[in-house]
């Protein structure tokens, strides 16, 4: 395991692997750095036998994952934001394949990468506090980490072109009716019932569990040419002064002037 592991608090526990984003104090954001913790912690879960089952939270009660580090790729060329995008692509596309059940335990903000990173895994719960969104067209950017595929598939094209272009938070209640949610619980309550249905689920065959992730993920699968589009067009937007007005209104907490520039 790499240093990074630092940035992640990792257990494990009858046959549960608990992982928890560990940036309290930057809203647990998801930088290179913890993106490649995940990874190194996902990769871990396919080829251990002791792992039946994953649950990804963050670190307080205010956020899950606030999306992106800003400061890490504000200043990207747009061929190096098209390789960031197909990065975290490739990371929760693992975790979406991935034949053994994982639910992200969404405890607080869930914002661009952070909302993505919670549609990549199979189940998503809330807590009550919970808000989810995909901000990054008032940056002058798209949601980059297969949020523009995941999401229509799960609430509708109609829905997931709204929540991405008026960049709305969307609480817990509205979350659980639109479906991006199956439950809603207290913070206290949101760990032990992620873990309780992880536990029904292990009553069943590893056979027809493992296999019903599969074939479940292959009635969703999305073409690569999608996700190439989509890495393709967060390079493209990364390049414009747009983007570099996006980034700069929003350090300078005002509404951002775009000119299609």
């Amino acid at each position: 395991m790499s240093d990074n592991l630092s940035l992640l608090v990792v257990r494990e526990d009858a046959g549960i692997l608990i992982i928890t984003v560990n940036r309290p104090d930057k809203l647990n954001s998801l930088n290179r750095a913890v993106l490649q913790a995940i990874d190194e912690q996902i990769e871990y879960a396919y080829t251990s036998p002791s792992v039946k089952g994953i649950i990804i939270t963050g670190s307080g009660e205010k956020a899950f994952a606030a999306g992106a580090d800003i400061s890490e790729f504000s200043s990207l060329q747009p061929h190096e934001a098209q390789l960031l995008s197909k990065e975290g692509q490739l990371i929760f596309e693992k975790i979406d394949m991935l034949t053994k059940p994982v639910i992200a335990a969404v405890n607080g903000f869930a914002l661009g990468g952070g909302f993505e990173l919670a549609l990549a895994c199979h189940i998503r719960m809330a807590s009550e506090n919970a808000l989810f969104g995909l901000p990054e067209a008032t940056l002058g950017l798209l949601p980059g980490y297969g949020g523009t595929q995941r999401l229509p598939q799960i609430i509708g094209k109609g829905r997931a072109i709204e929540v991405m272009l008026s960049a709305d938070k969307i609480p817990a209640p509205k979350a659980l009716e639109w479906g991006i949610v199956n439950a809603v619980t207290t913070q206290a309550a949101l760990i032990p019932s992620a873990i309780a249905l992880l536990n029904k689920f292990f009553s069943k065959a590893p056979t027809s569990i493992a296999e019903v992730l599969r074939c479940t993920h292959l009635s969703m699968e999305t073409s690569g040419t999608a996700f190439d589009q989509e890495a393709k067009s967060f390079g493209r937007c990364a390049g414009t002064q747009d983007f570099k007005e996006g980034v700069q209104a929003f350090l300078e907490k005002r509404p951002a002037t775009f000119t299609g520039k």
